[in-house]
């Protein structure tokens, strides 16, 4: 992918991938994640479409400020990104958080969306990874700081180099190592543990849209997820499918959480073909 660029929006700073001309594709990446996820399928999207693929706030090499970082205040964030690019029309695809990040700027935003694609989205049930929920607990502020000490990620980086010029090939746990890196850096811990616990708590996801999908019926959606996706289970990806009749379901065998690194060759196919699909017409909120 091309160097990230960067723009000021209300005093922060956001860093987003911008390759590509013709319809655009706005990409929006997991939590603890960054644009950098979409690094196996952007090359591809870009011949034929325009790629936004932002850090989100909190993320990547966006500002990390002590402040909103609810659903909600990521998808403004994100209309603001396309108002200062000039963008009109996009097809939102959100893959984990930002899945629940997508479906909130149509519902926010819908005079911006032609389309919606989740991916292993999050905000479609309760249940999630055991280890999400314990991190949302309180006390969690206290244990973080220890859990991805240099020491560990510089001999975790070390053995990741050794594979990678072996020509072993490991995206799942590639993406899994990439967001536990990040855990390092104390502004991103701080902003990590506000998005986990704007959307999670012990319980599992406290944040559900199933409650407003039929907003998004006559918006075409496909939604993609990975059979052994062990963060969050197929079978909310099958509930969304049945929630929305007209909406497209592709589950990818032996796939986890990162359909996008995991198989992207398919996922491109998959995509390329459902963007043929005629695009929503604009639907306002009165």
């Amino acid at each position: 992918m091309n160097e990230l660029q960067h723009v000021d929006l209300h005093g922060e700073r956001i860093a987003y991938v911008d390759e590509g001309a013709g319809d655009v594709l706005l990409l929006i990446h997991g939590m603890a994640g960054s644009s950098a996820t979409w690094r196996a399928v952007v090359p591809s999207l870009a011949r034929t479409h325009r790629v936004i693929a932002p850090d989100l706030p909190g993320h990547g090499e966006s500002g990390k400020p002590r402040g909103d970082y609810s659903l909600g205040s990521f998808a403004a964030t994100l209309r603001d990104l396309l108002r200062e690019l000039d963008i009109g029309k996009v097809t939102v695809i959100g893959q984990s958080l930002g899945g629940g990040v997508a479906m909130q700027f149509t519902y926010q935003h819908p005079e911006y969306c032609e389309r919606l694609v989740l991916i292993g989205s999050g905000g479609l049930g309760p249940d999630v990874n055991w280890m999400l929920r314990l991190l949302a607990a309180p006390g969690a502020e206290l244990v973080l700081p220890i859990i991805a000490p240099k020491p560990v990620l510089a001999a975790g980086n070390k053995v990741r180099s050794w594979l990678n010029s072996a020509g072993i090939q490991a995206p799942r746990a590639d993406e899994t190592w990439r967001s536990y890196s990040s855990l390092n850096d104390r502004e991103a811990r701080q902003a990590f543990l506000r998005t986990l616990r704007s959307v999670v708590d012990h319980r599992g996801q406290a944040v559900s849209a199933m409650n407003r999908l039929y907003l998004n019926s006559e918006m075409p959606t496909l939604l993609i997820w990975g059979e052994a996706d062990k963060i969050i289970p197929v079978a909310h990806g099958y509930a969304a499918h049945e929630a929305i009749p007209s909406s497209r379901l592709e589950v990818l065998a032996g796939v986890g959480h990162y359909p996008h690194a995991e198989a992207p060759a398919k996922v491109v196919d998959i995509l390329t073909d459902f963007l043929g699909v005629e695009p929503a017409r604009a639907r306002t909120i009165s």
